[in-house]
């Protein structure tokens, strides 16, 4: 039996499973089943106790790219393989995402905004994207298709991830002092890492000030990495330019959080690359497939990295 909690769209998601695997029994939560005849679940945020009684579950498949709630849940054993998606459609999401802020930033939109509500009519001098440098940070499945994306357009790109490994058109860093001479050196910082106990607080204000003034930050990362109270901070000393968020410490962004009122801040409701059904299902399917032969599946997650 597959057991599936999808708090959205779980009638679309049965019904592509159900067809993808017609042999198999595909039930919804919350329809009461016998929690010892699942052996596999397809889930996103799933409540607490959810795999309790789940003795012959073998694997759990995570409707996103984000695994670091299951990793601190009690009802989870480490014997059960979880596994993510790798892309399934979003690194073009997240590539356009960052895209829009990118080009907010570099063509100076912020600027004019402001012009406009004082009906001002001025124009700034132009920023080509050869002039304008970006640090990625994350180069994984989605991080790395961004960051070789942006290269193809023209920018400088640096990259930064726990490998370093190289990415054609990408300059590739590592490491603390790698961290530090990408920030020094980047306009436009954008944020994609995956949420685990080494990045959790690693955009402190600290490393925010090594930006050079006049920087926009993108977050589409996980809240929990990012200064939120540092950025405001450092947005009224006007060491920041601005900054395009999708995700925060809290979900949803509480309504009397400043940064919904920030005039430099752009606020999205964390959508930046999200889950399409039809390319989720495709992944799930093979990558059942390839555990019941026996192979390992594309975005198993290893969880010592957490990841």
């Amino acid at each position: 039996m597959l057991y599936l909690y999808a708090p959205q769209e779980a009638d679309v998601y049965q019904a592509l499973l159900s067809r993808a695997m017609p042999g198999r029994e595909v039930r919804v939560w919350p329809e009461p089943v016998d929690a010892a005849s699942v052996r596999y679940a397809v889930v996103w945020g799933p409540p607490p106790g959810f795999f309790a009684g789940m003795r012959r579950l073998e694997a759990v498949f995570v409707l996103g790219a984000g695994v670091d709630k299951l990793m601190a849940r009690d009802d989870l054993p480490s014997s059960v393989a979880v596994v993510r998606l790798t892309d399934a459609g979003m690194a073009q999401q997240m590539l356009e995402y960052a895209l829009y802020g990118v080009l907010h930033a570099q063509r100076r939109m912020g600027e004019y905004q402001h012009q406009q509500s004082a009906a001002q009519w001025r124009p700034l001098p132009a920023r080509l994207a050869s002039q304008t440098r970006i640090g990625v940070l994350g180069l994984g499945e989605i991080g790395g298709k961004v960051a070789m994306g942006l290269a193809t357009l023209g920018y400088r790109v640096r990259g930064w991830s726990r490998s370093g490994k190289p990415l054609e058109g990408v300059a590739a860093c590592k490491g603390e002092t790698g961290l530090e001479d990408l920030l020094a050196d980047s306009d436009i910082l954008l944020n994609i890492l995956p949420a685990t106990a080494d990045t959790r607080g690693l955009l402190n204000e600290r490393r925010l000030q090594g930006l050079p003034k006049g920087a926009f930050i993108i977050n589409a990362g996980r809240g929990e990495q990012l200064d939120q109270n540092a950025v405001l901070g450092l947005l009224e000393r006007g060491h920041l330019a601005g900054a395009l968020l999708d995700v925060f410490s809290e979900e949803p962004l509480p309504v009397s959080h400043p940064l919904w009122r920030h005039p430099a801040v752009l606020v999205t409701p964390h959508i930046a690359a999200m889950t399409l059904p039809e390319e989720a299902v495709s992944q799930i399917t093979a990558n059942l497939a390839a555990l019941v032969r026996g192979e390992k599946p594309a975005g198993l997650v290893e969880r010592a990295r957490g990841y």
